[in-house]
């Protein structure tokens, strides 16, 4: 067979269909990536900050979508009806690239989530799973044209004219739906992961901390990495003030809903870390995004000697200098400011962040 959909995905919709938190900074630019950052650490929400991003990627993706099915059918003949069979041969037969393959699945209903957890990974299952597809429309367009009469219409893009039915209409709509529930879900996940790095590298790249890469430096001493796998646990962030005391951090866009995760992720922590020869004292703390009302996260944490910070709080980055002040002695100009000017003085120093390096965490 030698007929392809794929060939007709617009190369916005690929660019689209997947992408690192690299070529988000890369597409997207530095500043608005910083003003983005910057809000988050004034107490703003990321997940109305990204929600933006998160809708005009599903917008374009979806209208790639909706182009890529027109100029096939207009090819094609008989397109809707062929439109299975040219999906699942393309997906068996045809070498496809990684985004084009995405495409692909989300035309027929699927995201990486349904194929491990309807198809489960097993390719055998795709035939069955695409008659089912088929029957489902076939019904869903009898019903439709039973329920709200016959659909015959035409779109005309670039003066060019083609032509929709029920059966087009509900093909295109799966796709769309399972696109825009697959970008969403990935969205979360990457601006998540993205986000939480520069959050950390930028708050204590602001309260004047180098970083340094772990394994090529011995520095001991205002100094911070991202990051780092270890034996026993992962921390997201970890700060050495001086020989032999430090702090670990964790974080997470964790709602009031999540506290035992947030419990969780306290007790991972260990009281000490071997790095350069010696041993360092670690306190612990733990950023989330809000911690419900009533909630004794607060207070078992401290059983543990660990701290919880909420980012929805306007001035959470002064009481993180408050808080490493108490544990480890750390004095930051911060403190002496009121909550206004702490504001400010977030805000200007973000200027001097460099969010690039941050990302590539060197």
């Amino acid at each position: 067979m030698n007929e392809s959909l794929s060939k007709y995905i617009p190369n916005i919709g690929t660019n689209l269909a997947k992408y690192s938190g690299t070529e988000l900074l890369e597409r997207v630019g530095q500043e608005i990536i910083k003003d983005v950052v910057t809000s988050i650490l004034c107490g703003g929400n990321v997940r109305t900050l990204t929600e933006g991003l998160t809708q005009r990627r599903i917008s374009l993706s979806n209208a790639a979508l909706l182009v890529a099915y027109l100029k096939a059918s207009k090819e094609i003949e008989n397109f809707s009806q062929k439109f299975p069979s040219i999906v699942r041969h393309e997906l068996q037969y045809s070498k496809l690239l990684p985004a084009q393959r995405i495409f692909l699945q989300w035309f027929i209903g699927l995201t990486g989530k349904s194929i491990q957890n309807v198809l489960r990974s097993d390719k055998t299952q795709l035939e069955i799973y695409l008659q089912q597809l088929e029957q489902a429309i076939s019904d869903s367009v009898k019903e439709s044209d039973s329920e709200f009469g016959n659909l015959q219409g035409s779109i005309l893009l670039e003066d060019e004219s083609y032509k929709l039915s029920w059966e087009s209409i509900l093909q295109i709509f799966v796709g769309v739906g399972a696109q825009t529930l697959a970008i969403r879900g990935s969205e979360k996940s990457m601006y998540g992961k993205f986000f939480e790095k520069l959050i950390l590298g930028s708050l204590l790249s602001l309260l004047d901390f180098e970083l340094i890469n772990p394994n090529i430096s011995s520095k001991s001493k205002n100094v911070f990495w991202l990051s780092q796998r270890e034996s026993k646990r992962e921390s997201d962030a970890t700060l050495l003030y001086k020989p032999g005391v430090g702090v670990r951090f964790d974080i997470g866009f964790i709602g009031p809903g999540n506290t035992e995760i947030s419990l969780d992720k306290v007790s991972r922590f260990e009281r000490e870390m071997e790095f350069g020869r010696e041993y360092h004292f670690m306190s612990t703390i733990i950023i989330v995004d809000r911690i419900g009302e009533g909630s004794r996260i607060v207070e078992l944490a401290r059983k543990i000697d660990g701290s919880i910070v909420q980012m929805s709080m306007n001035y959470w980055v002064k009481e993180i200098v408050n808080i490493l002040q108490a544990k480890i002695g750390f004095k930051h100009e911060i403190a002496k400011l009121n909550n206004e000017e702490s504001i400010k003085y977030i805000q200007t120093r973000m200027n001097l962040v460099n969010i690039e390096r941050l990302v590539k965490n060197n």
